[in-house]
């Protein structure tokens, strides 16, 4: 492997900033790193995204049959049901664990032995496009790295961030209704440990430069191992100096930009999605200049605009933000999301809707059965997350309105996602129009667990394979409708997008001039009349007249 001066000259003025006076030394043990990973490259360069992509967002573990791997099940079931419907799939943390469904890894080297191999992973990156995470803000209280820590081992000592007491952190960004630092006994003595999201999720030092060759490191071995994007996992947290909000940093900038050289390097193929849930402005900072940052970063505002869309039966707030959307390059797109292993944000609508508004859906969450989730700002608590599925943060669990409606508004507002340019992440509890996991929420107090119920085969069979059952039902159409996309050039992640004003219709223009595709969806319970006639791709028929009720048209 030969580095180009250039790309020598750039990652070394990045370590200049993160480690003053160190960059060559730094620098010396970075080119070692990357000189062990000489053949991550594929002989024939891959497009980085089109048309034909959609991302599938599960666990591991999401499917259990006994006498199997789980990794296994979740690979046949891939390759039975979504084969040619979904192009990758995202495997949330598959490494052991300790908490937080995965977010609190133990050992970023190794799959969880309870769940395979990785031998099961690179099987299923050979059908689909593989997308892994790389948790890099914090690792497991249990993790060798922090119990060395804990036994003052060189070189763990530097490996956390340690706060002397009376530090004043009153300006620090909180993501959670927790302290930020946890005491923990060494033999040193009482220490004080930077903890973001929770005790047994210790934030790493990247100020170590040891700590970043570590991160590096893993993120190189996911792709030697398959991952042709990777996820990196609450980043915006990384860099913390004292004396500022520790989020967002330059630090923070300056290591996702090295991330992406070392991938340009030695495996320009590969994909850096960033996952910021915050509001607007700040996430899409994070595509950089748009070159040299993250390719794609999670449209974190959408999940709030659709629900909001839905209650009110208005689609000006949606369609207003929406037509505002840019992305910088044609080299970047964004990530959209409806749902995913963790609560629906509304954070990220502060600025787009008023606080009336958001405090409206966290009601509407609520009455349906949800929990919420709660952060500590200056002012107090406030929400930062509804936890239930989507299906049911739509529609009330245990409203009067029929089945067939409740299905029409969730794939009506899942049409909402595949319509908007940009590469849809789908989360495996919408493709079935899962009702919220009450029981799991019991079990377990965490309120998460309402949406992240795990299936057992013959459980996830019996409802796939009956007609009447709503997961039918909704795999059925959301796979048509994912073949109906992949199929037309229009809906390339980065071609136009013309939103236009609207209120109880959304009207979304995609593709270039005689190519072109209008999408048309229904937000409101009534039927609506549509001004344009034509083919629609979806139903393959003539349209002429109006939408029903949540009905949705792309129409050439």
């Amino acid at each position: 492997m030969t580095l180009t001066a250039d790309l020598q000259q750039k990652m070394c003025e990045h370590l200049e900033f993160l480690y003053p006076g160190r960059a060559m030394e730094v620098w010396l043990e970075l080119e070692a790193l990357l000189a062990r990973y000489p053949n991550l490259a594929p002989t024939r360069p891959q497009p980085g995204w089109s048309e034909k992509d959609a991302i599938l967002i599960t666990y591991g573990d999401q499917i259990t049959q006994a006498g199997e791997a789980p990794l296994q099940t979740l690979h046949r079931f891939l390759r039975q049901h979504l084969q040619g419907v979904f192009s990758g799939v995202h495997i949330l943390p598959f490494y052991p664990y300790t908490s937080d469904d995965g977010f609190s890894v133990v050992d970023f080297k190794q799959v969880k032995p309870e769940w395979g191999r990785w031998q099961h992973i690179q099987a299923i990156a050979q059908d689909f496009r593989l997308m892994a995470d790389l948790v890099c803000n914090h690792v497991s209280a249990s993790s060798p790295w922090f119990q060395a820590f804990l036994r003052d081992e060189p070189p763990y000592q530097n490996y956390f961030s340690v706060v002397e007491p009376g530090t004043d952190l009153e300006g620090v960004f909180r993501p959670r209704a927790l302290p930020v630092l946890t005491p923990f006994q060494t033999p040193g003595g009482e220490k004080l440990v930077w903890t973001t999201f929770s005790t047994d999720q210790i934030d790493l030092n990247f100020a170590h430069p040891q700590v970043l060759l570590e991160v590096l490191d893993a993120l190189l071995f996911y792709v030697q191992n398959g991952a042709q994007l990777i996820r990196l996992d609450a980043v915006g947290f990384i860099w913390k100096v004292i004396g500022t909000p520790c989020i967002h940093l330059e630090g923070a900038h300056r290591i996702i930009k090295l991330m992406r050289l070392a991938l340009d390097a030695v495996a320009p193929q590969v994909i850096l999605i960033t996952e910021t849930n915050v509001p607007h402005q700040d996430n899409i900072a994070y595509f950089g200049n748009g070159s040299d940052e993250a390719q794609m970063v999670y449209q974190f505002p959408l999940p709030p605009l659709v629900l909001h869309t839905f209650r009110t039966g208005d689609a000006r707030k949606i369609a207003a933000w929406a037509a505002g959307l840019q992305p910088p390059t044609k080299q970047t797109t964004f990530f959209n999301f409806l749902a995913s292993h963790d609560g629906l944000g509304v954070v990220p609508a502060s600025g787009i809707l008023e606080p009336a508004e958001i405090a409206a859906i966290v009601q509407q969450a609520l009455d349906h059965g949800g929990r919420v989730n709660y952060k500590d700002t200056p002012e107090g608590p406030v929400p930062y997350e509804l936890c239930l599925t989507l299906f049911d943060a739509l529609s009330h669990p245990h409203g009067d309105e029929g089945e067939d409606l409740k299905v029409a508004r969730f794939m009506a507002a899942n049409a909402i996602l595949l319509s908007l340019q940009g590469v849809p992440g789908v989360y495996i509890h919408s493709i079935l129009g899962s009702p919220s996991d009450h029981a799991g929420l019991q079990e377990s107090g965490i309120n998460r667990r309402l949406n992240r119920h795990k299936f057992t085969g013959p459980e996830l069979e019996g409802l796939l394979g009956s007609p009447s059952s709503r997961a039918h039902k909704v795999l059925a159409r959301y796979a048509h409708l994912l073949k109906v996309r992949a199929s037309y050039p229009a809906f390339h992640p980065n071609a136009p997008q013309l939103v236009m004003e609207s209120r109880e219709v959304l009207r979304i223009l995609r593709g270039y001039r005689d190519r072109q595709v209008g999408c048309y969806i229904n937000v409101t319970p009534q039927p609506q009349p549509i001004n344009r006639v034509g083919r629609d791709l979806i139903s393959g028929k003539y349209f002429s007249g109006s939408l029903p009720p949540y009905g949705v048209l792309w129409l050439v």
